[in-house]
């Protein structure tokens, strides 16, 4: 196949450019500077996309996106956040359509769990409702953007993604200096729900999508979440060090604001991929979270 990937740079599209190559796939990366040869230029900001360039492909990966904990959350970045997603989606939908049966039949965008809201212990699948708070906006809205490209019949995934476990970056990088000097634990009292999934499984089931006759939303978790008590446990017992010493749950609210910390480390969701566990032909190579820490730690 030949496939377009936004956000090829980011964690998720480097890992999954690296993997679509090694299996014979053409990749074209759609990127806001210059393009060098290989690549297509696009300004979602600016609504620029010249659909013509998009002809030669089979699918789009639709993974740009401003990240949600690069910065505190003024008004100003939260609409950075909401706009990155919405326009660049919108853009990509609507080019696409234009294209028509010319095109990239095939388009599987961005998501995350955040569109559940924080919900305690109630488990959400994908026919779960939206929940409430901003990250569950962004998510509504993030997926409506790909409006354009299915009313033109284009089937469109939206993939719901959990945390993704990488050493290479995310939110399990930035927790391994802390728990390598036996310094991590929970973050408050760590009963709040975190679902996750190892890189590879996120790359493997994006690579399922591409051609598995699946549209609509699917949940990129694996199939056991796990409190973050548990998270911070079984994490301090794969790098052999002690997890003592809670996060109190001030600490990070004094440095990233209060909604961003709750967002990102107090609330949670409790999320099975019930799209993923139903179909035949594909398998978690991590289910479990032991599993996934050793491989991506290479333990």
């Amino acid at each position: 196949m030949h496939i377009g990937i936004t956000g090829a740079s980011g964690l998720i599209g480097t890992a999954l450019t690296t993997h679509l190559r090694e299996a014979g796939h053409e990749i074209t990366p759609l990127v806001r500077d210059t393009p060098e040869t290989g690549e297509v230029g696009w300004d979602p900001q600016n609504g620029r996309l010249e659909p013509s360039a998009l002809e030669p492909l089979d699918a789009i990966v639709h993974l740009a996106g401003a990240g949600i904990g690069a910065h505190r959350w003024t008004d100003d970045y939260k609409q950075t956040l909401m706009d990155s997603r919405v326009q660049g989606t919108t853009l990509i939908a609507e080019s696409m359509a234009r294209l028509g049966a010319a095109g990239p039949q095939t388009l599987i965008s961005g998501s995350a769990v955040g569109y559940y809201g924080s919900r305690g212990d109630e488990i959400g699948d994908e026919s779960s409702n939206s929940g409430d708070g901003f990250l569950a906006e962004i998510c509504r809205r993030w997926e409506a953007g790909t409006a354009a490209a299915e009313t033109a019949g284009i089937r469109v995934a939206h993939i719901r993604t959990g945390i993704v476990l990488s050493a290479d970056g995310g939110a399990l990088a930035k927790m391994l200096p802390l728990f390598k000097f036996g310094l991590g634990g929970r973050f408050g009292r760590g009963d709040q729900w975190m679902s996750w999934i190892s890189i590879t499984d996120e790359v493997r089931a994006i690579t399922h999508l591409l051609t598995a006759d699946q549209e609509g939303a699917v949940n990129l978790t694996a199939p056991n979440p796990v409190r973050n008590r548990e998270f911070a446990e079984t994490l301090g017992d794969v790098l052999n060090r002690p997890t003592l010493l809670p996060v109190p749950e001030f600490g990070p609210k004094v440095l990233l604001g209060g909604e961003l910390a709750d967002a990102l480390l107090f609330d949670g969701q409790r999320v099975e991929p019930a799209v993923l566990q139903a179909d035949a032909s594909f398998s978690f190579e991590h289910p479990d979270l032991r599993s996934a820490l050793r491989s991506v730690l290479g333990r």
